[in-house]
């Protein structure tokens, strides 16, 4: 089956109908986390998204809130962008951190961190360009605790992706340099996001 990139209304279920399947969605995607998260040093968590992720993080916003079709149209407008469109990985980045004097100290010096992501393999770097719905860095230079990440691949680079045996994911940021390993069978998992021969760039 087509890898999908967006979704419409029509792939939405009646709540009805959502709340006889949801355990086993719930499930699925909860399977799918070993190769789809991996924590960079202390903090940071990135999970890799898709279609699946985001059908489910819109049923569930529909199903906690219960705001109908109005409300639907927000969460796919919100949701539909994380979805990889063939050339790219997506993620969300995540500063988890309890204590609120430590989180208020660290993010205060983490500004701009999103654009310091990267995944290397090889030769290649590819650097995180943020999903431009808003800046996360406020005027006294202090991070958001999540970010939307995209890692834009050309073909030559997705086949090197699915080809190397050692795959980085960390941060170039001055006081984040962490990195962390992404293993061959979380690459395999998330080479299937390009969904075979993607557009050119």
């Amino acid at each position: 089956m087509p890898t999908k990139h967006m979704i419409t209304a029509a792939d939405i279920l009646p709540m009805s109908e959502y709340l006889k399947v949801r355990t086993e969605k719930r499930r699925a995607i909860i399977a799918a986390k070993p190769f789809r998260q991996v924590p960079i040093g202390p903090y940071a968590m990135v999970t890799f998204e898709n279609y699946d992720s985001m059908w489910l993080q819109i049923q569930e916003m529909l199903y906690i809130e219960k705001g109908g079709a109005e409300q639907l149209v927000d969460e796919l407008a919100a949701y539909n962008p994380m979805i990889p469109k063939g050339d790219e990985l997506t993620t969300t980045l995540m500063f988890e951190i309890d204590e609120p004097g430590l989180r208020k100290k660290i993010l205060a010096e983490l500004g701009r961190v999103e654009y310091s992501c990267f995944i290397r393999f090889g030769a290649e770097k590819i650097t995180a360009i943020p999903e431009d719905d808003t800046d996360r860095t406020n005027e006294e230079g202090k991070t958001s605790s999540v970010h939307f990440l995209h890692f834009r691949f050309s073909r030559a680079e997705q086949e090197k992706f699915r080809q190397a045996d050692s795959i980085e994911i960390g941060f170039d940021h001055p006081k984040y340099g962490h990195i962390a390993r992404i293993s061959p069978a979380a690459r395999d998992v998330l080479a299937t996001d390009f969904g075979g021969i993607a557009p050119p760039r």
